[in-house]
């Protein structure tokens, strides 16, 4: 692979794409509880990275080049996420709901990657069409992944912050208010 591929911002998240997929699939097939925690740690752990990135770099640098409305589902789509994994990593595999938590996280990630990877109309294609220079937003991109994966070697996974939800207090650990 040439280098302006390896360093290139999309071919870098489109990477990430292909390895959770993967990481779903090992799920679906693990028998053992010891190997879902792996996975489910693995996978959110991946997402956790893939979503900083597009928060953090990817999507501020299209902000007023492509499609407001698609950058904006993209966020709520990672928030979407962010529910789930925050549910999985405080649970157990022999929590209630815990397998089909994996599955609609699964599912979610799909669409959010039609939506992104898809030819013409989806957000990488629009990105294509920009004048951001895609080797260069690669490279940071890569720097700042080297630097979330030591930091959460160290420091285990960030908790995780909505930017759409209102009231995600599922997310910090406070019960809901119940209805009055």
């Amino acid at each position: 692979m040439a280098k302006s591929e390896k360093t290139d911002a999309i071919m870098l998240l489109k990477a990430d794409h292909r390895e959770v997929e993967e990481l779903f699939e090992q799920f679906e097939k693990a028998s053992t509880k010891a190997r879902k925690v792996k996975l489910v740690e693995q996978i959110c752990t991946e997402l956790t990275i893939h979503t900083l990135l597009e928060e953090e770099i990817f999507y501020p640098t299209f902000r007023g080049k492509i499609e407001d409305d698609i950058l904006d589902e993209g966020y709520v789509e990672h928030d979407g996420a962010k529910v789930l994994m925050a549910e999985l990593m405080a649970g157990d595999p022999d929590d209630a709901f815990y397998d089909a938590k994996v599955s609609v996280l699964s599912e979610e990630i799909k669409h959010h990657v039609k939506e992104e990877e898809q030819p013409k109309e989806g957000m990488f294609a629009q990105c294509r069409k920009t004048d951001v220079d895609m080797a260069e937003l690669g490279e940071r991109m890569k720097a700042r992944k080297e630097e979330l994966k030591a930091d959460i070697e160290k420091n285990g996974l960030p908790k995780p912050e909505t930017r759409s939800f209102k009231g995600a207090e599922v997310l910090h650990g406070e019960p809901p208010t119940p209805p009055a």
